[in-house]
């Protein structure tokens, strides 16, 4: 149909202008004998002035109409629509097509639960807010592939059905009808395809690449989603670092015209966790753990005697509100993190209140108020206990209360590199040795004795770009050595008749000359969650799954025939 142009495209030096639009009503007003109509498409809304509304035919919102009209200059303007001076006096109204009354408002502000929303994902769509994430995304793209073909990058599509491999998560397997009881499995990312790529001699490559992880969901976390996927070789890490920096930069200037400012600072994994009880953590604030192992040296407390680690946080101007209900909720909180318990002490008129406090004398509340740098008013919260259970869990509760107390300043960002990540960690209910990152993360050179003596003590060339307390990205330099990359894999767990199995294709391709390489990922739906200002993943992808992993639209999954399972050869076993 016919259309001169956008509504946005419009602005006061088009008055006198013959145009025709087409849209959506967002909204009609009747004042009698003149009918005001907001009149919404991609662009923006614009309103019409209908003189004689007794000759426009039958329109409500979301009704798709055609505008024929003269562009006119408003009487009042208003500053909060783009075409806010102008106004169209319509000649003619034309209906396209008529809508039901809608389920949800079709506005930035909308009435409707979020599983109404994504049940009418593509009303929801509609509303400006919601065009405006998935601009942000598409600009996010078009900056990606701009930055990293003007330094000869080359974009490349790997398999989405892959070989079963173990990389952490649980992997979505899809069943084979040639090959009845062999199974593709989806990509968790395109990791070992990109390393190949690499010994194909491509040296810069990138690929926005959809992938898919089998996990519980939460509010940044889809189990299908989308990343901004690079590898590069012959480069060392800060060579690599500052390339993607440049990349960073350019998505925040093009996007939301944030100009960051580089070289991004970087922090070693280990102080992330000792001031921040997080290896993402948000540095718009304070509210910094504290070792308390030294104040607790002489302690007859039994509990702390013996414990691992001490550590305590100072919550500012809390104490009056923190009441008992408040406290057990706190201790809930460390219980879901293994832990029995922790102390929560008030600093009132001077001196440490609290249930705790009988098990302190005078010289350690005194070094407790020191150390945690407490005033009149504040909390003190410490926790004992196993390290890799009292840190995230302080780390979790400072952030809480940042939020809470209104700490962070808004429409700011705070990006650093958390770097120097140890190789291996231990699993914190079986014990047993896994790898931070992933097994072809390459150890630093000075820490490869460790292999043999103590792989705890392995060192990575690991790195994960952390902005606003989101982790945005994150990657290695790889294993480019053989024999090290089966070490890795032995100390892992897997026999060399496993690697062989699950990996041999790619640990044989490391004999034909593999050159140094490095590579990592961004999160594009993070980024775009983050730049487009919501803290809901699902806000910036078009279709997303709920918390239970339903497409509420099309109620994905759903059952499949009994032709379609004996194709497959698959055999469904009966619920118990």
């Amino acid at each position: 149909m016919e259309r001169t142009c956008r509504n946005t495209e419009l602005s006061i030096k088009d008055v006198g202008r013959q145009v025709t639009l087409l849209g959506w009503v967002a909204k009609r007003r009747n004042l009698g004998s003149i009918l005001f109509i907001d009149l919404r498409d991609r662009s923006g809304i614009i309103q019409i002035m209908v003189k004689d509304a007794d000759k426009v035919p039958d329109i409500r919102n979301e009704y798709v109409i055609q505008v024929k009209g003269v562009v006119g200059k408003k009487e009042v303007a208003n500053p909060n629509l783009k075409t806010g001076e102008i106004e169209i006096i319509a000649d003619e109204i034309v209906v396209v097509n008529t809508a039901k009354l809608t389920p949800l408002i079709i506005a930035d502000e909308t009435d409707a639960l979020e599983e109404t929303r994504l049940k009418y994902r593509y009303l929801d769509l509609r509303r400006p807010c919601m065009q405006k994430y998935f601009d942000i995304r598409d600009q996010i793209k078009i900056s990606v592939h701009s930055y990293l073909h003007k330094l000869q990058f080359i974009e490349v599509e790997t398999p989405m059905l892959c070989a079963s491999s173990p990389e952490g998560a649980k992997e979505y397997l899809v069943p084979s009808r040639l090959h009845h009881g062999s199974f593709y499995a989806l990509p968790q990312s395109p990791q070992m395809f990109k390393q190949l790529l690499m010994v194909a001699g491509f040296e810069r490559y990138y690929q926005v690449a959809r992938c898919f992880r089998d996990e519980d969901l939460r509010a940044d976390r889809q189990p299908d989603f989308t990343q901004i996927d690079i590898e590069t070789s012959f480069l060392d890490q800060e060579q690599f670092l500052e390339m993607m920096e440049g990349l960073i930069h350019e998505i925040f200037m093009n996007t939301i015209g944030y100009d960051v400012k580089l070289p991004l600072r970087q922090m070693p994994y280990r102080e992330a966790m000792e001031r921040f009880g997080s290896d993402k953590p948000d540095t718009r604030f304070g509210i910094e753990l504290k070792d308390l192992k030294e104040v607790f040296k002489d302690t007859t407390f039994e509990a702390y005697k013996s414990a691992e680690t001490i550590k305590g946080i100072c919550v500012p101007g809390v104490a009056a509100e923190t009441s008992r209900k408040v406290i057990d909720n706190l201790t809930l909180e460390a219980k879901k993190f293994g832990l029995g318990g922790l102390a929560v002490l008030k600093k009132e008129n001077g001196e440490l209140t609290g249930s705790f406090v009988k098990f302190l004398s005078e010289a350690e509340k005194v070094a407790l108020i020191n150390k945690l740098e407490a005033n009149d008013g504040d909390i003190l919260i410490i926790s004992a206990g196993a390290y890799n259970r009292v840190t995230p869990l302080l780390g979790a509760l400072r952030l809480q209360y940042g939020k809470q107390l209104g700490l962070i300043k808004p429409n700011t960002y705070d990006l650093l590199w958390v770097v120097d990540f140890p190789m291996f960690e231990r699993d914190v209910e079986s014990g047993a040795i896994v790898a931070t990152h992933h097994p072809f993360t390459r150890p630093k050179d000075e820490d490869l004795k460790y292999l043999d003596e103590d792989p705890t003590k392995v060192i990575s060339y690991a790195y994960d770009i952390v902005i606003n307390g989101y982790e945005a990205g994150g990657g290695t330099l790889r294993i480019y050595d053989q024999d090290v990359q089966r070490k890795i894999f032995n100390i892992l767990g897997l026999s060399d008749a496993e690697v062989e199995k699950k990996f041999g294709y790619f640990v044989n391709a490391l004999q034909y000359g593999t050159p140094p390489h490095a590579g990592m990922a961004f999160g594009l739906d993070r980024l775009a969650m983050i730049l487009g200002g919501t803290d809901n993943i699902r806000d910036v992808i078009a279709f997303p799954k709920n918390l239970a992993g339903v497409d509420p639209m099309s109620m994905a999954p759903t059952e499949v025939s009994a032709q379609q399972l004996e194709d497959l050869g698959i055999v469904i076993k009966d619920k118990d």
